[in-house]
């Protein structure tokens, strides 16, 4: 079954940016399903794949700071009326591109904090197949530093990682600038340079394992 999923999900990020070429309107599909599989293709070139990404953008600009995934609005485990059974990743394919969504989505707005959930995905993603979904990591950068007259540098650090379980569960921990990836535009803070920087950095890597990332100032 393992080697199955895989190969599904394989085959899926190969051929998404054809397979959702002709899908309209944007509307027409459960979101958090469109953004599970067009991070797996590596966001390809199409109408839902470019909403998609942008809703995942979206959801890490302050405020509130959302997981940009959240898997447990996407109905894996639905059942469907096909003429065989359908691989997790080709049920997912007809989630977020040929069925209308059937799940209620809480429309009351969220408190102004850093939003994590309990909740997960509703089949069993452990399996290497969707470690694109684990490799997905979004740090809120709150810093500060500069020298005082007396020549101590003062350092204001409250930098927090918010990161998948094993289920697509989303959690904060705390962190630092030193844990902070590179491709960040945070400034140089050796020698206790003069800094004061605030960001959410999101990055993540497909299924093929290509890296991608984004970066909103605020």
């Amino acid at each position: 079954m393992k080697h199955k999923v895989q190969t599904a999900a394989a085959a899926a990020a190969i051929t998404v940016s054809s397979l959702v070429g002709s899908v309209e309107p944007a509307q027409a599909y459960q979101v958090d399903c469109a953004i599970l599989l067009c991070l797996a293709g590596g966001w390809p070139a199409s109408a839902p794949c470019a909403h998609a990404r942008a809703v995942f953008i979206r959801r890490i600009t302050p405020w509130p700071i959302e997981p940009p995934l959240q898997i447990w609005r996407c109905p894996m485990g639905a059942s469907f009326n096909a003429p065989a059974p359908l691989s997790p990743m080709e049920r997912l394919y007809d989630i977020a591109f040929r069925e209308v969504p059937q799940v209620s989505v809480p429309q009351a707005p969220l408190p102004l904090v850093e939003v994590q959930s309990d909740e997960q995905a509703d089949i069993d993603i452990s399996g290497d197949a969707f470690d694109f979904v684990r490799s997905i990591r979004v740090f809120h950068i709150q810093f500060s530093q500069r020298e005082n007259g007396e020549g101590d540098c003062n350092t204001y650090d409250t930098t927090r990682l918010g990161s998948y379980g094993v289920q697509g569960d989303y959690r904060w921990t705390r962190s630092s600038v030193a844990q902070v990836p590179p491709a960040s535009q945070l400034p140089d803070t050796a020698h206790c340079n003069w800094v004061s920087y605030r960001s959410v950095f999101v990055d993540w890597r497909d299924h093929e394992g290509n890296y991608g990332f984004e970066e909103v100032r605020y």
